[in-house]
């Protein structure tokens, strides 16, 4: 199913969404309003503030705060892609020219500050210390997981579970607080907003393997990005760890050669030969599919209703998209 028909039941949320977002981003300044559009004159997937409408709704009527939490979200999501394109050198984000590549290192580094200010700025509006412990927590562990990302790179030892908790913490933390953000300002009891959190990481977690898989093995027209680039810059991710794990040594040996002198990238298609032959991509497939599951178990305590059965098909899409 595509993300527009998963989304219809809150279609009319997003639509708001995304005019209150262009008020909020209507500034006087010719630069930040000229960056601005950039980052959002393409709609992106909005998933975030999807989950923050779809919790909320799967828990009761609709919080007048939804809206304010959605785009504080959006703006932390979007200021650590500002930050990410800067570590990576990337010149291109989403299918369109990267900030730093079209203004320069300095404009995208301070733009994400902006929007991290913007962002925390919101959420004092919205009145809720829940809320912001929840959000700043999050926003904390998405910076410590990008640090132990940077520190663990070129690291060809490291294992699973040190890889799914740099991906937990820099990707899925903030999957966990946008569902527990539709949740607390619904007013749902502690267990609920435990489980709608615990769904929100296991869902961000199974989209980041999705997303280094799709690194090996999608196309830039549908990515939006070029391929390897997590090859080039180190990245060691679930796929390349089972495929190192399982390989001869002297083959290991072989393929690490080229990952570790940055030429990986280069390589791409050998690699992606290596990975699939080590059976590297269907266990990474079979791990988000299990981590699938396991968000899917953590719905079984909201009643039945359209925003429910819409938060079950994205467990879904975030597995089997290709893009």
């Amino acid at each position: 199913m595509q993300l527009e028909a998963i989304i219809a039941p809150i279609e009319e949320d997003l639509n708001h969404f995304e005019v209150r977002l262009r008020e909020l981003l209507a500034v006087d300044s010719p630069l930040i309003l000229g960056v601005t559009e950039h980052l959002f004159g393409r709609k992106g997937k909005r998933l975030r503030p999807a989950l923050v409408y779809l919790s909320a709704r799967a828990t009761g009527p609709l919080p007048s705060g939804a809206v304010l939490a959605g785009m504080a979200i959006e703006l932390i999501h979007t200021a650590t892609l500002l930050h990410d394109d800067v570590v990576d050198e990337s010149s291109t984000r989403r299918g369109q020219a990267s900030v730093n590549s079209k203004w320069s290192n300095l404009v995208s580094v301070l733009m994400g500050d902006y929007l991290f200010s913007k962002a925390f700025h919101l959420l004092v509006k919205v009145g809720s210390p829940k809320l912001m412990e929840s959000v700043s927590a999050a926003t904390e562990q998405v910076s410590l997981g990008e640090l132990v990302e940077i520190q663990e790179s070129h690291n060809f030892d490291i294992d699973e579970a040190g890889y799914l908790h740099i991906i937990r913490a820099k990707t899925a933390s903030l999957f966990a607080a946008a569902c527990e953000a539709g949740a607390i300002l619904g007013g749902s009891a502690d267990p609920q907003r435990r489980s709608l959190r615990d769904f929100g990481s296991e869902i961000g977690t199974a989209f980041q393997i999705s997303d280094d898989m799709l690194d090996l093995v999608g196309s830039q027209e549908k990515t939006g990005k070029t391929s390897g680039n997590d090859l080039k810059e180190g990245r060691v991710t679930l796929p390349v760890i089972f495929a190192l794990k399982q390989a001869p040594e002297a083959r290991r040996r072989q393929i690490v050669g080229l990952l570790d002198n940055g030429s990986g990238g280069e390589h791409i298609e050998e690699v992606r030969q290596f990975v699939t032959e080590m059976g590297g991509l269907d266990y990474a497939r079979e791990r988000a599919i299990s981590i699938e599951g396991q968000a899917r178990r953590h719905l079984e305590t909201l009643t039945a209703s359209p925003y429910k059965d819409a938060l079950l098909e994205l467990t879904r899409f975030v597995v089997s998209r290709e893009a």
